[in-house]
């Protein structure tokens, strides 16, 4: 009996346990049956993250529950789910949608025409559902589905896909608008991890933008090099994870939505998705332009600048970054300022920027025209690496230490001393 046909007579056993099993079909299936290894090359039939920020990759029966270890049952972890006239998940999202406390990061799961909800990995009263019921004008026996946040996506959608059709649902407005992406291969699962969007076939994954389908690089990509642990596979993304002895960034900030970025040689780091994991990402992957990194960054209504030599870069923060036309411009001509920058950053509600150079840090208006320093003063430490405001104060980051000040007029005076204190892992994503 080869793998296929174990793994399908185990789920038989699991319909048939919910009605009136054959005599000995349990022990039989037991006895037989071989758990899949995903490290063969599995096409998997729904992947998705649970609120905790688990990733759970479903196959058949099975589910495997993160990045490494065996499948188990999974039934086992969300029952219900193998009943009588299905066997696998033919979908899965989990649901973003902040203003619906009641479904936000909700795991919903389709089988069929069925729609199952989940939270805590305990069934939702009222479900399973007709999948028109829950969401109208999508169709049943559905390939792939995933989320797709506003700021990513134009509003709160999900995107469900069926062929070469994707369906664009959009949350609030349960308005769908259809599209047909035949460049994308037809995706049996689709995963949106760390803000990118990734779609699986076969073994493998092809990138994709949520909002055009466009797939920027060369794929497919071999999934075993890059979502789990398998021998001979990887592509050697841990080596560039340094001890938080030896760290030094180049530039972080953070964003009003929340989102929060490191900066360090050609690679980023978003810093506020640690529950789905933190990974390096080539800079260029999301600012293309900036092809020898950043000395320092910040963030400003909806803009984010990126500032490297004598140049700024400025980018539309909505949906995926883009260069305003026009940029890059010199500090001078943005800023009004000439030289080195070392960090960067914007008290949250303020319109200053406060730009540190050697052991200066000048304030610049934001709101005027032309730019120009309004205010310069002296700083107690010199050679910072970076700079970060929020609402508790400013955080400096110097080497593989901080050091943090309740505002921007403490740190310039230097008339209370501030001990530094050692980076860790949940502030950067370092290693002890």
């Amino acid at each position: 009996m080869d793998l296929l046909t174990k793994t399908l007579f185990l789920c038989l056993a699991l319909a048939l346990a919910n009605g009136a099993p054959a005599p000995g079909a349990d022990e039989e299936a037991d006895a037989h049956v071989a758990v899949p290894d995903r490290c063969e090359g599995i096409e998997f039939d729904a992947i998705t993250p649970d609120e905790k920020g688990t990733t759970f990759f479903f196959k058949g029966c099975h589910v495997w529950k993160g990045f490494h270890g065996p499948a188990q049952l999974s039934n086992e972890v969300f029952k219900e789910l193998n009943g009588i006239n299905h066997s696998h998940v033919d979908a899965a999202f989990r649901m973003h949608n902040t203003e619906n406390p009641d479904v936000h990061d909700h795991i919903f799961f389709f089988q069929g025409d069925k729609v199952f909800s989940y939270y805590n990995h305990t069934l939702e009263d009222g479900y399973p559902k007709q999948i028109l019921e829950q969401f109208p004008g999508i169709p049943s026996h559905l390939d792939a589905a995933v989320e797709c946040p506003r700021g990513e996506c134009t509003a709160d959608s999900v995107l469900f896909f069926k062929g070469h059709d994707v369906h664009i649902y959009d949350i609030s407005t349960k308005q769908v608008k259809t599209k047909n992406w035949p460049h994308l291969p037809v995706c049996t699962s689709v995963l949106r991890w760390l803000e990118h969007y990734y779609c699986f076939h076969g073994h493998n994954f092809t990138k994709f933008n949520p909002v055009s389908g466009v797939v920027n690089g060369t794929y497919p990509k071999d999934a075993r090099n890059y979502f789990m642990k398998c021998p001979n596979f990887g592509h050697g993304s841990h080596s560039m994870v340094p001890k938080c002895s030896e760290i030094k960034i180049d530039a972080i900030t953070a964003d009003d939505a929340g989102k929060t970025y490191l900066f360090q040689g050609p690679m980023y780091m978003r810093l506020d998705t640690h529950r789905d994991g933190l990974h390096p990402f080539q800079i260029t992957r999301t600012w293309k332009e900036l092809t020898n990194g950043v000395d320092a960054v910040f963030s400003f209504v909806d803009k984010i600048y990126m500032i490297k030599d004598e140049q700024v870069y400025i980018y539309k923060t909505a949906a995926h970054y883009t260069l305003i036309e026009g940029y890059p411009k010199t500090l001078k001509e943005e800023l009004g300022i000439e030289g080195h920058v070392d960090a960067a950053f914007v008290c949250p509600g303020e319109h200053t920027v406060h730009i540190i150079q050697g052991k200066q840090i000048r304030t610049v208006d934001l709101s005027a025209s032309p730019r120009a320093v309004t205010a310069d003063m002296p700083l107690p430490i010199a050679d910072i690496d970076g700079g970060l405001c929020g609402p508790e104060g400013v955080t400096i980051f110097k080497g593989s230490q901080f050091y943090q000040y309740r505002s921007v007029r403490i740190l310039a005076t230097g008339k209370i001393f501030v001990n530094p204190q050692d980076v860790t892992p949940a502030m950067l994503g370092c290693r002890e």
